[in-house]
């Protein structure tokens, strides 16, 4: 059964000439596993042209903006346009609710692989505005939903791995250079979970979990960084 997406529309202040793309933006492939006789097709060529559309116009307005040297507009933009980040703009427009997923995609809900699905389903709505009509839909979506997070990427400094970040603000703080350690490790050697400490000089700032130590570690990072209101 088709989705009505008129909610999708009024959450981006945009309405589609072209209904059969918005609609192929939000179908997954796993969805046309499960229903093979589905008229549309996966968004997977929607995400490629999509996420060439976003990088030009981050790029543009980065080097019309602002004068500083390539290699850290380069990490501006990354931090604009990574999955975490576009997955958490797809939540504010309720992209989610949307998706065409197989039932066991539909059980997922919190996982990584959710993120890919949303971030990728983001880049796909930007092909599709992109389609439906070019620039004068796609720039104005994305300066609205993309780049109007950049003045937080800056101050916070988003731009900055966790573990950069995380060491800055403890030696700013409090004169701490952060330190990691393997807390526990289980499951079989291709398959292994490492989860990590880091740490204040004693004091256990927060845990992470990862399927290799330096996995844990950013993950560990990232929780301090809330722990202590970073």
């Amino acid at each position: 059964m088709m989705k009505d997406l008129a909610k999708l529309e009024a959450a981006i202040g945009y309405v589609f000439k072209n209904k059969d793309i918005l609609t192929q933006a939000v179908v997954h492939r796993s969805y046309l596993n499960e229903h093979p006789s589905f008229p549309m097709g996966h968004n997977e060529r929607l995400e490629f042209l999509g996420d060439a559309v976003l990088e030009l116009v981050v790029t543009e307005h980065l080097y019309c903006n602002y004068p500083n040297p390539e290699g850290e507009l380069t990490n501006w933009r990354a931090a604009l346009v990574n999955a975490r980040m576009l997955a958490d703009v797809a939540r504010t427009i309720d992209i989610e609710s949307t998706l065409y997923l197989s039932h066991g995609e539909a059980k997922d809900g919190g996982s990584k692989a959710r993120m890919y699905i949303l971030a990728n389903a983001f880049e796909a709505l930007i092909g599709a505005l992109y389609m439906d009509d070019g620039m004068n839909a796609a720039k104005p979506f994305i300066d609205t939903f993309v780049l109007s997070r950049l003045p937080h990427v800056l101050e916070h400094k988003l731009y900055l791995d966790p573990k950069s970040r995380f060491q800055e603000s403890a030696q700013e703080t409090a004169g701490v250079t952060p330190t990691y350690r393997v807390l526990d490790e289980n499951g079989p050697d291709h398959a292994k979970q490492f989860t990590v400490g880091v740490f204040l000089d004693e004091e256990l700032v927060a845990t992470g979990v990862g399927t290799s130590k330096q996995e844990a570690q950013v993950d560990a990072a990232e929780k301090g960084l809330t722990a202590k209101k970073w």
